[in-house]
Order: C-alpha cells, then structure tokens, then sequence
C-alpha cells in the first residue's frame, strides 16, 4: 500500500498537501537511470517511465534529458498533470501549499518549473506566467 500523506489542516495558514512516496523500485531504477553516460541517460530514464508511467520524479527527469525542446516541454507537462491527479488523489481541492522542502513533492515542483521555462523558451509567455505565478501560490519562498 501507498504511504498517503494527508492534507493537513492548519489554523495559521493554507492547507499544506504533501504527494505520497514513489515506489521504492521505480527509485532505485531511476537512480541507475540517472548514472548512465549521457548518451545512454535519456533511454534509461524513458525504460523507467514506461514501467512506472506515474513517477512524477521520472517525467522531471525526461524533461531535462530530452533530445530538444518539444520532448522536454512534453515531458514535464505530462509530470505536471500527472502530479495534479495525484494532489487531487490525496485530497488537494486546487489551492493550498506544495512545498519544495518536501522530497516527495519535487517531482511535481520541477515539472512544473520545467514547462515554465520550456514554455517561456517557445515562445509562450501566457503559458510560463500562468506557470510561475502557480509555483509561488504553491510555495510562497519560490523565486524564478
């Protein structure tokens, strides 16, 4: 079973929300993924993803190995709305904090960032201030 991490309630401010854990194999997978030479990285990590197509840590890692610019914004816009679906599986109702000083969130967070940048690179500047004004709703402490 999952190790769920609950949204947790809080009289001082907004509810913090924190993504449960990734699979312990998917990690280990990654991690040799990531020791690759760089010519071999972005394969291992593409393996890692289609074993494990929900680890969001995985998705964030494609999008900076990607082979140009359309794989990397595709990548971590995959990271990004699968991230979504895991905050809303834990009971996240669209607003409240998603701390970067949670490991288990970063995934999602670089994601996030990730298609901020690429989409700021394209040509998109609606898309990456849309994206950058969520990181900071997110966590306050976020600066680009």
């Amino acid at each position: 079973m999952e190790n769920i991490h609950p949204v947790n309630l809080s009289k001082s401010g907004p509810p913090e929300s924190i993504l449960p854990n990734e699979d312990p194999s998917a990690v280990e997978a990654l991690n040799q993924a990531l020791e690759k030479e760089p010519n071999q990285r972005r394969d291992a990590i593409a393996k890692v993803i289609a074993k494990w197509p929900n680890n969001l840590e995985a998705w964030a890692c494609l999008g900076e190995s990607g082979r140009d610019q359309v794989e990397s914004y595709a990548a971590y816009r995959v990271g990004y709305h699968r991230g979504l679906d895991r905050l809303r599986q834990i009971g996240w109702k669209g607003s409240g904090l998603v701390l970067w000083n949670k490991k288990e969130n970063l995934g999602f967070l670089r994601s996030l960032e990730g298609l901020a940048k690429l989409s700021n690179e394209i040509g998109d500047a609606e898309e990456a201030e849309r994206c950058y004004q969520f990181l900071k709703q997110l966590d306050p402490s976020y600066t680009e």
